[in-house]
């Protein structure tokens, strides 16, 4: 039973993930002034939607949970980074979210729903499943090191992409409104923050399986 719930879960995860990221294509930030100005075609601001690090960490929590919906399962390196990967950076698109961008705009209609879903819904029922669901035991030290490889890289790619093309997904990385000691500032916290909540991540995934193993022997 336990087994079929985790599976219904992650599959109810994935599906909600698939209309939020969908609905977001489909409304192409056509509400957002600058993304208007930047990219004037309606194509151009569709493929835009998805460089955001909110699509990227939705994408992430929906294809692995789309995985394990169809195979519980896995324990392949990979599929253990980019599982951590996904829970982590849905973690911090939340945080970062609401504590330094929810402020900034005000969105309506089907841009509002489509920003809590991939903003506030997602986000909690990554969480849950992965704390309630799981799978154990597949969080180490490697994979927290190797989960740091993907933002990285985004990051780099923004920042070059932005300085090409003169557009930024988020204000706390444009240096041209910032300067680059504050952006580069302001992301150097937020990988740290990455680290530090991968490394309670960890802490909270080896605690529940400790608690799994006592019960099960019990």
């Amino acid at each position: 039973m336990d087994g079929t719930l985790a599976r219904a879960w992650h599959a109810l995860t994935a599906a909600v993930v698939a209309f939020a990221v969908v609905l977001a294509i489909a409304l192409g930030g056509s509400q957002s002034p600058d993304v208007v100005a930047a990219f004037p075609s309606q194509a151009a601001r569709d493929a835009n939607v998805l460089v955001y690090f909110t699509i990227q960490s939705n994408l992430i929590v929906g294809v692995t949970a789309l995985l394990l919906a169809l195979r519980p399962r896995r324990s392949a390196l990979l599929f253990r980074v980019f599982r951590f990967d996904g829970v982590a950076m849905i973690v911090l698109t939340a945080l970062v979210y609401h504590t330094m961008l929810a402020g900034l705009s005000h969105p309506h209609g089907w841009n509002a729903v489509d920003n809590q879903l991939l903003h506030t819904v997602v986000p909690a029922m990554a969480v849950v499943g992965w704390l309630v669901f799981g799978p154990r035991g597949l969080v180490s030290w490697k994979v927290v090191w190797l989960s740091l490889v993907y933002p990285i890289l985004w990051l780099v790619f923004t920042l070059l992409r932005g300085a090409a093309i003169g557009w930024y997904p988020y204000p706390f990385m444009d240096p041209r409104e910032q300067g680059y000691a504050s952006v580069s500032l302001t992301l150097a916290g937020i990988v740290v923050a990455f680290i530090a909540l991968a490394a309670l991540l960890l802490a909270v995934d080896r605690g529940l399986r400790r608690l799994a193993h006592r019960g099960a022997s019990g």
